[in-house]
């Protein structure tokens, strides 16, 4: 179809199926054309589930060619790829989307979109510069009980805004950070609060609006990493309203729960589900008889934590390379969650609270790797 977007995605692990989701879901205006990984049994699985996806869709590409670019630079002199995602190791995603706003590409990366406030601000400066789209996955965003919750909050019902929960009790065990020489480092992981726990700080953020201080401790008690396995923080915002971060991997024996709560002068909304997909709590002062029971037509079944935001994301995307606006979470969006992890690792470190706006800081800035957190 002529009014296509070209996409190409490199990294073709384990999140790069949703990236592929994405595009297929957008079939009308998105096409993938090519994929890049080091490693070539990753691009034909990423080939393979592109395929298989394809056929269970209502859309059958059958003069598509896709190309497999094992170094990720021949991929960027491909001159049909207009958009690329990135779904690497965290460490790598700021090198790689430089290289690909420097080579006219629109871009698309994981979460999180740096480990440093320089790397963001260098992506966020140089995709203005080129006149090209940035946006970071920040998918829950875009979920619909989500959206329902940011609209409750826009449209002042809860009155005065207290604070709000972001809770992540998962388990990631030994067995989980042996699998490969990246997870739970500080240069390519960052940590549990930047890896596992991001979406619900992204969350907790966009809701509460700009930080003003935090203060944390986080600690490693029982993985053998070199990042935190449990970090806790209190934030205060520049509204008043105070935020609680709770994140850890160590639950025993399994993943416990995940909670997005805001409590306000007249309104308590609870947010769960392996994916931010189900309203738990929906009280409000004003609330009509009916809407509590009507809420729950909100909820919806996902298969994994990843849920389908994924899809609305990439359309958001679509749209705004072509209605030449800012994607919903653009460069600078995906950055106050970046911000905000990297201001509770400098409290922890420091012991004391930190002010933002937080300056240049890094995962590993100020980091004695004989030492815990």
């Amino acid at each position: 179809m002529s009014n296509q977007l070209n996409f190409a995605i490199i990294g073709c692990g384990r999140i790069s199926k949703k990236h592929i989701e994405g595009i297929i879901h957008n079939y009308q205006e998105a096409l993938l054309t090519a994929v890049s990984d080091i490693v070539p049994d990753k691009m034909q699985q990423a080939v393979n589930y592109y395929s298989n996806y394809l056929r269970k869709s209502v859309f059958d590409i059958t003069k598509n060619q896709l190309k497999k670019y094992q170094d990720y630079q021949e991929l960027l002199n491909d001159e049909r790829v207009k958009v690329v995602t990135i779904a690497t190791e965290s460490g790598y995603h700021p090198q790689l989307a430089i290289d690909a706003l420097n080579a006219g590409k629109h871009v698309i990366v994981e979460k999180p979109m740096a480990l440093s406030t320089g790397d963001a601000d260098r992506m966020i400066e140089l995709a203005e510069k080129k006149k090209l789209k940035l946006a970071v996955c920040h998918q829950n965003r875009f979920n619909p009980t989500i959206q329902k919750l940011r609209r409750a909050l826009d449209n002042g019902r809860f009155g005065c805004l207290l604070y709000g929960v972001a809770s992540v009790r998962w388990n990631r065990n030994d067995d989980y950070y042996k699998m490969d020489d990246w997870h739970g480092t500080l240069a390519l992981d960052g940590g549990i609060l930047m890896n596992q726990c991001i979406h619900n700080i992204d969350l907790l953020q966009w809701m509460l609006g700009d930080v003003a201080r935090v203060y944390a401790e986080t600690d490693t008690f029982l993985r053998k990493i070199e990042t935190e396995d449990v970090g806790l923080a209190v934030v205060r915002f520049n509204n008043g309203s105070i935020g609680l971060i709770e994140g850890t991997v160590c639950i025993y024996p399994r993943n416990l729960e995940e909670t997005f709560s805001i409590f306000g002068e007249k309104g308590t909304v609870r947010v769960s589900g392996i994916a931010m997909n189900q309203i738990i709590d929906w009280k409000f002062a004003d609330i009509e008889p009916v809407e509590e029971e009507k809420i729950k037509t909100t909820n919806y079944e996902v298969e994994t934590i990843y849920g389908y935001g994924h899809n609305l994301l990439f359309k958001d995307f679509i749209r705004a390379v072509k209605e030449d606006r800012k994607p919903l979470v653009d460069g600078e969006e995906g950055k106050k969650a970046v911000e905000l992890i990297l201001g509770i690792y400098k409290s922890a470190r420091l012991r004391q609270p930190v002010q933002f706006p937080l300056g240049a800081y890094s995962t590993t800035s100020g980091v004695n790797r004989n030492e815990k957190n």
